[in-house]
C-alpha cells in the first residue's frame, strides 16, 4: 500500500541537469583564475621586457577562455529558464545539444589551453615555445570577437600605463632663436630721434640744406 513516489520527469532531469552543468562551468571559472592571473601577470613581464607582441597574445588567450566561459554560463541558465517556463517538448532538443555544448567548451579549453606549463610557454624562446605562441595566435584569430579584441587592447594599454607610467612629453628646444638686431638698432635709432631736442634738429636740417 504505502505512497507512490512523485514521478520525476524528463524536464526535470533537463533542469538537473542545466544545474550541474553551469555547477561545472563555475567551478572551472574558479580554477582558471589560477591560469588567466598568471597570463596576466606575463603580459606585464612582457610589456617590463618592451614585447609588445607576446603581451597583447597572453590577454587575448586569457580573453578567450573569460569570455567563452561566460557565453556557455549565459546560454546554459537561459535554457534553463525556458526549460521551466516553456513546454518542454518543444525545446527539449535545445536542452539536449546546450549540455552538449558545456560539455564540449570544457574539453576544448582545457586541450587547446592546457594548464599552467603552456601559459609559461607564452614567453619561451624555444622553437617549441615560438611554434606554440605561433599556434594559439592562429586559433585565436578565428574565435575571438571584434569587442573582445578592442577589450584586450584596452586592458593592454592600461598594463602598459602600470608598467611603463605615462609617456614622456616631447622635448622642449632650447636653442635661442636669433636676435633681430637689425630690428634693435633701427628702433634705438628711432628712438633716438623721439629724444633729439629741437635746436638739434634745426642744426641738422641746416647742415643738410
Amino acid at each position: 500500500m504505502g505512497n507512490n513516489p512523485s514521478k520525476v520527469t524528463a524536464q526535470d532531469k533537463a533542469i538537473l541537469d542545466l544545474k550541474l552543468q553551469r555547477d561545472k562551468l563555475h567551478q572551472y571559472q574558479r580554477r582558471i583564475t589560477v591560469l588567466t592571473d598568471k597570463e596576466t601577470a606575463i603580459a606585464r613581464q612582457m610589456l617590463a621586457a618592451g614585447d609588445k607582441k607576446r603581451a597583447l597574445l597572453a590577454l587575448r588567450r586569457k580573453k578567450y577562455q573569460e569570455s567563452l566561459l561566460e557565453k556557455t554560463d549565459a546560454q546554459l541558465a537561459q535554457l534553463e529558464q525556458l526549460t521551466r517556463n516553456v513546454e518542454f517538448a518543444l525545446i527539449q532538443k535545445d536542452v539536449v545539444f546546450g549540455l552538449q555544448q558545456g560539455t564540449k567548451v570544457l574539453k576544448d579549453i582545457h586541450a587547446e589551453m592546457g594548464g599552467i606549463e603552456h601559459v609559461e610557454k607564452l614567453m619561451g624562446e624555444t622553437a617549441d615555445a615560438i611554434a606554440y605562441q605561433r599556434e594559439v595566435s592562429e586559433m585565436l584569430g578565428g574565435r575571438i570577437t571584434n569587442q573582445d579584441e578592442d577589450e584586450v587592447e584596452d586592458e593592454l594599454a592600461a598594463l602598459e600605463l602600470e608598467v611603463n607610467g605615462p609617456a614622456p612629453l616631447p622635448n622642449v628646444p632650447d636653442t635661442k632663436l636669433p636676435r633681430a638686431e637689425v630690428v634693435e638698432q633701427q628702433a634705438a635709432s628711432s628712438q633716438g630721434q623721439e629724444t633729439e631736442t629741437e635746436p638739434e634738429r634745426e642744426r641738422r636740417a641746416m647742415l643738410a640744406a
